[in-house]
């Protein structure tokens, strides 16, 4: 940093939040030295506050050489605390926590337990951000036990959404109701993360326990063994990702044991109902569901739960792992059990790049490895390399570009130290100067962005600088 003298005798230029100070070299030259000013609103904007997450944001930049990534860092680790946080209090005498995803006013399954999940670690140390995700927990399990078809749910319900108008069982407290097996994976998924860590069973109440039979339930349903199921969907629109054929019950599929999923975590149709990365996903979510079970001494539910995940773990295995020409055998991403497949990767999460980090799927495994060497190759349709780096992006957004969901995932699940370094000089090449995460950017001119206000993307990137402080602080402190 510049001392008092040297900032005084410069020329300042403030750009996108950073603000760039030209001063004189040793060489007499003028050079631009980047002063980094926190992005973040002011104390007393902010939607909710933990004295544990300040202090760990103070820890962990300490430690870091790199004073743009720290600084980014700083910016995005707190952001779902600092601007996503609608509500937080009692309601009907349970914490009840609404949080949006960022630009779009409304609160998505996926995103809000995806957004909490990295505080989990620090709840012991603070007991309201611990009753903070407690109200996650229960908001969700109202909103499955509204509609365990939606994706999406408004925090005002006498205002019905823009999407109200879509051919499907629209209700008022929803915002979309696009079919997402991960929607509810990542339900289970938070609510078993805070029980591990702090051992407390008092949310499983007769409640949490109806919205996980609902869940099973959901998922057989949509495993479509005896027709189509309830659900279906279309949208009058000019995108075709945006509706689902079929009279709105999509692309045929054999029952085999895997669960449809009408759309993907990009909340866009698939191809082929069977989504695997969402199958794999549900496989570990369900095993989850079924340890709480079991703790909680609901026997049967606990069974039916196991006997689930066993289920689509074996169709899985037959139907979803193929030989590829180049890369031998890989998952695909999508099947329909006539023995269709489509070999590619979408940058959202669960995404098959981010299976250890989303399931059981071991690094290491010797199919997700020969994945991973494809879906990081030209031969994955939707990767991406250019000016600035590589990196894998999505229909839901412009060709050309890469996602910052997907950078962090393969960093996240990577273990070489030169590929995570990699991951975190695009990152610092790709913000555009805002000091946060987006959607997505121009591999060729990251200026341009979609989503200047993305909270999973944000706080996700905290989570992988918190990971490598854990397991690889010598990469923060060389960098």
């Amino acid at each position: 940093m510049l001392d008092r003298r040297e900032f005084l005798k410069s020329t300042v230029v403030f750009t996108g939040g950073l603000a760039f100070s030209k001063i004189s070299n040793a060489a007499g030259m003028l050079e631009d030295i980047k002063i980094f000013n926190s992005k973040r609103p002011a104390p007393a904007e902010r939607k909710f506050t933990s004295e544990i997450i300040e202090k760990t944001i103070v820890q962990i930049k300490s430690k870091m050489k790199d004073e743009e990534l720290a600084w980014i860092f700083e910016n995005c680790f707190p952001n779902t605390l600092d601007t996503t946080i609608t509500k937080h209090g009692l309601l009907n005498n349970k914490q009840d926590t609404f949080v949006i995803t960022g630009d779009i006013p409304a609160m998505w399954l996926r995103d809000s337990a995806a957004q909490v999940y990295p505080y989990l670690p620090f709840i012991k140390e603070d007991s309201n951000l611990k009753k903070l995700i407690q109200g996650v927990i229960n908001r969700q399990v109202k909103c499955v036990l509204i509609d365990p078809y939606a994706n999406a749910f408004n925090y005002d319900d006498s205002k019905k959404s823009h999407w109200y108008s879509d051919k499907t069982d629209m209700k008022p407290e929803l915002h979309e109701r696009k079919w997402e097996v991960d929607s509810l994976c990542y339900v289970i998924r938070l609510s078993y993360k805070y029980w591990e860590v702090t051992g407390d069973v008092s949310l499983f109440d007769e409640d949490w326990v109806k919205a996980m039979e609902l869940i099973i339930k959901t998922f057989r349903e949509q495993q479509r063994k005896e027709g189509d199921g309830p659900y279906k969907f279309q949208r009058v629109t000019e995108s075709p990702t945006d509706s689902l054929c079929g009279r709105g019950y999509g692309f045929p599929v054999k029952p085999v044991g895997l669960i449809c999923s009408m759309f993907r975590p990009s909340d866009d149709a698939t191809i082929y109902p069977f989504l695997i990365p969402s199958n794999i996903f549900a496989v570990t979510a369900l095993s989850y569901l079924s340890e709480i079970l079991d703790c909680i001494n609901m026997k049967h539910l606990a069974v039916e739960s196991r006997n689930l995940a066993a289920e689509i773990n074996e169709a899985v295995q037959k139907y979803a792992v193929a030989e590829h020409a180049g890369f031998g055998s890989i998952y695909a991403y999508e099947v329909d059990g006539f023995g269709n497949r489509i070999f590619m990767d979408d940058a959202n999460i669960p995404s098959l790049l981010s299976l250890p980090y989303i399931s059981s799927v071991n690094v290491s495994d010797p199919v997700y490895s020969n994945t991973r060497k494809f879906l990081l190759s030209s031969s994955n349709p939707y990767f991406v390399i250019g000016k600035y780096g590589e990196g894998i992006g999505s229909e839901h957004t412009k060709r050309g570009t890469v996602w910052h969901l997907s950078v962090i995932a393969r960093a996240l699940t990577s273990t070489d130290d030169s590929e995570i370094i990699n991951c975190l000089e695009l990152i610092k090449k790709s913000h555009a100067d805002t000091g946060f995460m987006h959607e997505s950017f121009n591999i060729n001119n990251p200026s341009e962005f979609s989503r200047k206000w993305f909270a999973w993307a944000n706080t996700m990137f905290g989570e992988l600088i918190i990971k490598l402080f854990n397991e690889r602080p010598f990469l923060l402190a060389k960098l």
